[in-house]
């Protein structure tokens, strides 16, 4: 394995650790939320956050992986003038897109507050508006490090963001509570932007040590000084495209929550039972699902960069390599905690949330039990999307979600409304998403990187591995007793029986354990 490939291994390894730390603390950090709030107080909390989420992608997403992009690409042709150029350029952007954004926030929080059908939301806008401009901040010194593929500030900068929600969220939770529900969830909405206010000093403390090596680099006097006006355009050229992709799901998340409690109540169910069905569907399916999620999104994030420097050096065997590990990668990880999130539902949300009875928890893990058949899919979804973008071929990710967004839609309006179906229509209709936007990204992935699918390496050995450790998650479910803590050792073993069974099959190689090895050896040794 070659030191570049170590180097996106690693990142891989650094995004995914912290990544599945995030993910997880976000999970259980619902459950103290919720005690000190309550229900009203989570409504008013999780009401503000589709339409954050959707002024937040429209100001910042896209133009990250254009920096990553764009900087890889000139560091790879010896132009650190040029990659500081990008930064500065796409610093001065993102700043005006967030100031506005956040200005917009604030002045019309009355009327986003009537959108959602709840005025009392209104403080809650107004406290996580400046978010938006802290978080367009931080996208600009992530694209920069991530283009010089050192992942570690990013990943520290989202374990602040996490930790912050511990430590600031919930005090402002118990204290606005001693006022009212309405303040909680205000104080709760503040807490993030004080979070993403620390994750941005940080990240601007690591840029102002490491400024003088990116200075520091050999510059190719024969490559000419490009000016504002055109390094604005390319990165609007890179990042609208990748930005349209990323709006899709914050836009279906936003019509969701509009359609999916109606069509509840259209399949027959009353208001109660459809909204503590939806919450508890939005609140514990979808967190625990987003837990494994974090390893596509570091898998994606790690891949762009090197890609798009391989390019920029017209290296590319070496660049079909990083496709065949990124999309290999992708199998390798998503197939068993798609399988094993599946086959552990009921003891994996009875470890970590509360229910009233028997049956309301058997219900919420046959959702769970199909819903992680999602993550499998998004997350080839999300390394052929990284794969797709590094070749500056960003439109048609964009184009394959868009149309199995359609489809989501489509399927959630027809089927949740049958009363046969009802809630398990989200799963069936995300599944179907996926899907459809999985099978043309793999094929055009292949298709420009010229390559031939290797489905022996990439799918059929993860699926034998996968197998052999389901058989053994399966045994331990059916023989083993209830409980937090067989749930845990039985958890412990899934992830050996897969190793165990990876390794046997080839699907897994020494090769892919070295960095890891190497990490726990360095660790040792400086102990």
């Amino acid at each position: 394995m070659s030191e570049k490939q170590k180097s996106i291994v690693g990142g891989m390894t650094v995004l995914t650790s912290v990544g599945l730390i995030c993910k997880v603390m976000g999970a259980l950090y619902n459950i103290p939320l919720a005690w000190i709030i309550g229900k009203t107080g989570l409504a008013l909390y999780l009401l503000v956050y589709p339409t954050y989420n959707m002024l937040l992608t429209l100001s910042s997403a896209g133009i990250p992986v254009a920096i990553s992009r764009m900087v890889s690409y000139s560091l790879a042709q010896d132009d650190p003038r040029n990659a500081r150029r990008v930064f500065r350029v796409a610093q001065s952007l993102l700043f005006v897109l967030g100031l506005l954004s956040t200005l917009l926030m604030i002045i019309f929080s009355g009327s986003l507050a009537n959108r959602v059908g709840d005025p009392s939301t209104t403080w809650g806008f107004m406290a996580i508006a400046p978010s938006v401009l802290l978080v367009c901040s931080m996208s600009a010194f992530r694209g920069l490090m991530q283009g010089q593929q050192n992942m570690v500030p990013t990943a520290i900068s989202q374990l602040i963001e996490q930790v912050g929600k511990v430590v600031i969220i919930l005090p402002l939770a118990y204290f606005g509570m001693k006022i009212s529900v309405i303040h909680a969830a205000a104080f709760v909405l503040l807490g993030t932007t004080l979070s993403e206010a620390a994750a941005l000093l940080y990240l601007g403390i690591v840029y102002k040590r490491n400024q003088k090596s990116l200075a520091g680099r050999f510059q190719n006097g024969a490559l000419p000084r490009q000016s504002g006006r055109v390094l604005t355009r390319q990165l609007l050229n890179i990042s609208i495209p990748v930005a349209l992709g990323s709006l899709v799901i914050p836009l279906s998340s936003f019509i969701d929550s509009g359609m999916l409690l109606n069509r509840l109540m259209d399949s027959g169910m009353t208001l109660e039972v459809g909204r503590a069905l939806y919450g508890q569907y939005s609140a514990y399916v979808i967190a625990l699902i987003n837990v494994p999620t974090a390893l596509s999104i570091a898998i994606a994030m790690s891949l762009v960069p090197a890609i798009s420097s391989a390019m920029a050096r017209e290296d590319y065997d070496w660049m079909r390599r990083q496709c065949a590990m990124g999309i290999r990668y992708a199998f390798l990880l998503g197939l068993p905690c798609s399988v094993g999130m599946s086959l552990l539902s009921s003891r994996l949300l009875s470890m970590i949330f509360p229910f009233d009875s028997a049956e309301n928890l058997q219900t919420i893990a046959g959702l769970l039990s199909l819903s992680s058949l999602t993550i499998i899919l998004f997350t080839v979804v999300q390394s052929t999307e990284g794969i797709l973008q590094g070749m500056r071929r960003p439109r048609v990710p964009m184009f394959t979600l868009i149309t199995g967004v359609i489809v989501k839609i489509v399927l959630n309006y027809v089927l949740i409304g049958i009363p046969s179906i009802n809630m398990y229509g989200a799963p069936i209709a995300s599944i179907a998403c996926y899907t459809v936007a999985m099978i043309p990204n793999l094929y055009f992935t292949y298709k420009y990187a010229k390559m031939k699918p290797d489905f022996m390496g990439t799918m059929v050995r993860p699926l034998l591995a996968t197998a052999g450790m389901g058989l053994v998650v399966w045994l331990g479910n059916r023989f083993l007793p209830q409980g937090r803590l067989w749930t845990a050792l039985l958890l412990l073993v899934a992830v050996v029986a897969y190793g165990v069974f990876a390794l046997g099959t080839k699907a897994m190689t020494r090769e892919d354990l070295k960095p890891f090895l190497r990490r726990t050896l360095r660790k040792r040794t400086d102990a």
